[in-house]
């Protein structure tokens, strides 16, 4: 049996989640998801500024403050934090924890091939609306693969204390290790099913553990302190999910089954690179105090083809927001809207869309929201977006001025005029899997 628990759902989740996992009892593996696919973007155009940067720049120094417990306890680090530059991210891991051994996978990052995909035939559809990528072409900013577990398994078998990968999919980090200490070959489908339903449940990190719990939540232990889940994994592929027993939060069916519907779509054909998993196979049973073990799982051939995540330029955009106070609140930021709307029209200015919401009154729930005629407060936010910055920018100043020339009771304009920022879009496509050649560096 191994120990592998989940310490980041995210690139900004809680910094004390990771130190706790490996302060408070025994682990063996302990991953780390950061990536997002518009965060590849991001990281791309950091690294073309700054050819030292483009990986999340968070990992390095969590790394230099848990390498004593690397050293001493045996843990392994595994994370998808190299972004679009990981032998830079692993260099700096290097230099703030000098002694640790990084090995690296390498192939994702296919941005520069793109001519050479379409050269060869291969459209790059959308997969969502067919188009092909020509389209779009001239706009892109980042091409990724997403790397299954086996490479990074490769990169286990080096004995590094850490494994940086690019853009792997996140349950790629769980099922890894297992792939590696367990020897799972390629056509072990349901062993391999398991280990990526079990990283897809732990993915997320405290959102099994009762963070975001729907069932329930008041009664959720010292949240403050919330573990983040470990999952105890059999050669078999059976497993149960738990957490640090001296940790708060809560392991139950329930808040797995909530974790299980992230994010699904065909719970039939969950597809990775791996494999294809039937979320319709799981068996989860209570397993003892904040224990949920799950089996039965069913799984299938991995899919011909990987998934690129594409990002490129789509226009820009800019939010406001003002509060407007009782009485009358919800009229006075109705009237606000009028306003700005109309004067935007005077102005000439033409935009792909012009979106309000209400807070305090429907923003959440639209029409499922309970009437409030006459709320204490409102939150009126409106956004336009389109692809002539400088209108964008127009429209950030007819908001403020509503303070002094618009309804009564205005408020919360502290910060001034909304940013201007950039809309990055995302454009899945498939590629053949054999154009995917990965590779592991080891950096000492």
């Amino acid at each position: 049996m191994i120990r592998i628990a989940n310490g980041q759902g995210f690139w900004g989740d809680w910094l004390e989640a990771p130190v706790r996992l490996v302060d408070q009892g025994p682990l063996d593996y302990l991953a780390l998801d950061y990536l997002a696919e518009v965060t590849m973007s991001i990281l791309q155009k950091q690294k073309q500024a700054d050819p030292r940067l483009g990986y999340a720049r968070d990992f390095p120094p969590l790394v230099a403050r848990i390498a004593p417990q690397i050293r001493q306890r045996g843990v392994t680090v595994i994370a998808n934090a190299g972004g679009v530059n990981p032998l830079a991210c692993a260099r700096e891991v290097v230099r703030l924890a000098p002694g640790l051994k990084v090995a690296v996978v390498l192939g994702d990052d296919v941005y520069p091939r793109i001519g050479e995909f379409l050269e060869k035939g291969y459209e790059l559809r959308d997969m969502d609306t067919g188009e092909p990528l020509a389209k779009i072409r001239e706009r892109l900013q980042s091409a990724n693969a997403y790397i299954g577990a086996f490479p990074m398994a490769q990169a286990l078998a080096t004995g590094a204390h850490v494994v940086i990968a690019g853009r792997s999919t996140d349950t790629a980090l769980t099922l890894a290790p297992m792939v590696h200490r367990f020897g799972w070959a390629e056509d072990d489908y349901d062993k391999l099913a398991s280990g990526t339903i079990a990283g897809h449940i732990i993915e997320c990190g405290a959102q099994c553990t009762g963070g975001n719990c729907q069932v329930d939540w008041q009664s959720i232990p010292d949240m403050a302190n919330i573990g983040y889940p470990i999952v105890e994994a059999e050669p078999d592929g059976t497993f149960c999910v738990t957490k640090h027993a001296a940790a708060g939060g809560r392991v139950t069916v329930d808040s797995v089954k909530e974790q299980l519907l992230y994010e699904l779509g065909d719970p039939k054909n969950y597809i990775t690179p791996d494999c294809v998993a039937d979320f319709t196979s799981v068996r989860l049973a209570p397993d003892g105090d904040n224990r949920v073990r799950v089996t039965g799982i069913r799984g299938g051939p991995r899919p011909p083809s990987l998934k690129l995540s594409i990002s490129y330029a789509n226009g820009w955009k800019a939010i406001g927001t003002l509060v407007y106070s009782w009485p009358q609140a919800l009229e006075k930021a109705r009237a606000a809207d009028a306003i700005v709307r109309q004067r935007l029209r005077h102005l000439g200015l033409a935009f792909d869309e012009i979106h309000t919401e209400y807070f305090g009154v429907n923003a959440c729930h639209g029409l499922l929201a309970p009437p409030n005629p006459d709320p204490p407060e409102v939150q009126l936010r409106i956004g336009v977006r389109g692809a002539d910055k400088k209108a964008v920018d127009r429209f950030t100043r007819e908001l403020i001025p509503l303070v002094l020339n618009g309804p009564p009771g205005a408020t919360g304009f502290g910060e001034g005029r909304p940013a201007v920022r950039e809309i990055v879009a995302y454009w899945p496509a498939l590629v053949p899997r054999e154009e995917i050649v990965t590779r592991v560096e080891v950096v000492e």
